[in-house]
This record gives C-alpha cells, sequence and structure tokens, in this order.
C-alpha cells in the first residue's frame, strides 16, 4: 500500500470550504468540500468513502484535484450535462406562444410550429423537454 493521501488547509480554507456547507452551490460541491475537510483533520479515504458511500478512488480524485486547482477543482467542469437543444431565442419565441395563445401543445406541435412561424426559418428541431 502506498503513503496515506492527506491535504492540509489553512485556517482561511477550512473557513471557506466550511461555509460550503451554507453557500447555495449544488450538493455535489457541498459533499466535495466537506471530503477535503474531513481529510484535512485526519479522516483515511477509506472512511470518507464509506461515509459518503463513494469509490475510495473517487475520494482520492476529489483530493488530487482540490492539490491542483484548489476552490476550482470543486465545481464541474464545462460541457458537462445534457446540452440544449434549442437556442435562447428559439425558447423566448416558443414561451411567448405559450403564453399568448389559448391552447396546449405536445413537442411535436411545438416543433411544428417552431420551423412553420419562427421568422429566422429554423432548421427542424426536436423538443425533448420545455422547462
Amino acid at each position: 500500500m502506498g503513503a496515506r493521501l492527506r491535504v492540509f488547509l489553512s485556517r482561511e480554507q477550512d473557513r471557506t470550504l466550511s461555509n460550503i456547507r451554507i453557500a447555495d452551490v449544488p450538493q455535489k460541491v457541498k459533499d466535495r468540500a466537506e471530503v477535503i475537510r474531513l481529510n484535512a483533520h485526519g479522516a483515511y479515504v477509506e472512511k470518507i468513502a464509506a461515509h459518503f458511500n463513494w469509490s475510495e478512488q473517487t475520494v482520492r480524485n476529489v483530493l488530487h484535484k482540490w492539490r491542483r486547482f484548489g476552490l476550482e477543482g470543486l465545481w464541474e467542469l464545462p460541457g458537462r450535462g445534457v446540452k440544449p437543444k434549442l437556442k435562447e431565442d428559439d425558447m423566448i419565441f416558443l414561451e411567448e406562444c405559450l403564453r399568448n395563445e389559448p391552447r396546449t401543445y405536445n413537442s411535436r406541435q411545438l416543433t411544428e410550429k417552431l420551423e412553420r412561424d419562427c421568422p429566422k426559418g429554423r432548421r427542424q428541431r426536436r423538443i425533448a423537454q420545455l422547462n
């Protein structure tokens, strides 16, 4: 077995990570901050992994990211997650239609409306979901 992975925090870093628990940030970021604090306070990777029900490698990855990137390592990289299927102006157009017209639409009908009525002559798009 290799050397134990351990991070060390200044008081300011520890306070910042502690404040993340009450901040309006994604739960994943809060969990990562807590992982770093637990490790800095002496908890082993195995115990932290068991506490969060994560793999040990996931905990190690969080600690390595902290060492490399600091606070920025807590957040997801851009480009993760589902990509939007519509452009912002398309969404605005459809939201206006839904607000102003006294009927309901399904996704196929909204797609047809976008193709037919949108002033910019859009290519065919499939609408998976409107939020």
